[in-house]
């Protein structure tokens, strides 16, 4: 699994030293990026449906072009280079196509790790090698959280009261993912019945016999 992030970056560099070429790379890339972005809702199951209909044909012909260009190309100049590297990495470049669930560029990992590197300027030390585990646990989660639109506190609260009575086949259910879906499903409200009446309740008031009186 390799990023196209880096690789579309290596021919946006080399448009200084051949236009053409990078515009015509970047072109492709923009095709296969599009098709993510109207992807964002799908399932998985949809968006490798879509990435094997349209992106594995967009990804066929940029690697024709990448083929009949290499051969002209300077092998150390910056468009050689690009070239070079999509087509050494191609099958890695290529794999997000094989799964739903994959994305086509690694940029949520580098992201999310940003945290661990501006952390590092304030912590400076995690005080043991036990204690290094518990904050890589902890910014996991938080980042995943905050991925999910995922409330922490409420998340811990609610999942940490039910997980001792949790069937080991149903932990799965306590994910951040599975949790915050659970959430927004509707809730379905049993049908009310009405009250059962009375036979007397039937009875006209006008027709109940009236109470003798004994003088």
């Amino acid at each position: 699994m390799a990023c196209n992030a880096h690789a579309r970056r290596k021919f946006y560099e080399a448009r200084g030293s051949d236009a053409l070429r990078s515009h015509q790379a970047l072109a492709y890339y923009r095709q296969l990026y599009e098709l993510e972005r109207q992807a964002k809702e799908f399932s998985d199951a949809q968006r490798l449906q879509m990435r094997q209909d349209l992106a594995v044909p967009v990804l066929g012909q940029f690697h024709t072009w990448l083929e009949a260009q290499r051969p002209e190309m300077l092998p150390k100049s910056p468009m050689g280079e690009a070239i070079t590297y999509a087509l050494n990495n191609w099958a890695a470049l290529v794999r997000y196509t094989e799964a739903g669930f994959l994305a086509i560029d690694n940029n949520v990992a580098e992201r999310e790790m940003k945290r661990v590197a501006i952390g590092r300027k304030n912590w400076l030390f995690v005080g043991s090698p036990r204690g290094g585990q518990t904050a890589a646990v902890l910014i996991s989660f938080t980042s995943t959280c905050q991925r999910l639109g995922v409330e922490p506190w409420a998340y811990l609260q609610d999942v940490l009261t039910r997980l001792a009575t949790t069937p080991a086949d149903r932990l799965t259910d306590l994910l951040p993912d599975h949790w915050q879906a659970a959430r927004r499903a509707p809730v379905a409200t049993p049908p009310t019945n009405p009250p059962r009446r009375r036979p007397t309740d039937s009875l006209d008031v006008g027709l109940r016999p009236t109470p003798l009186h004994v003088r």
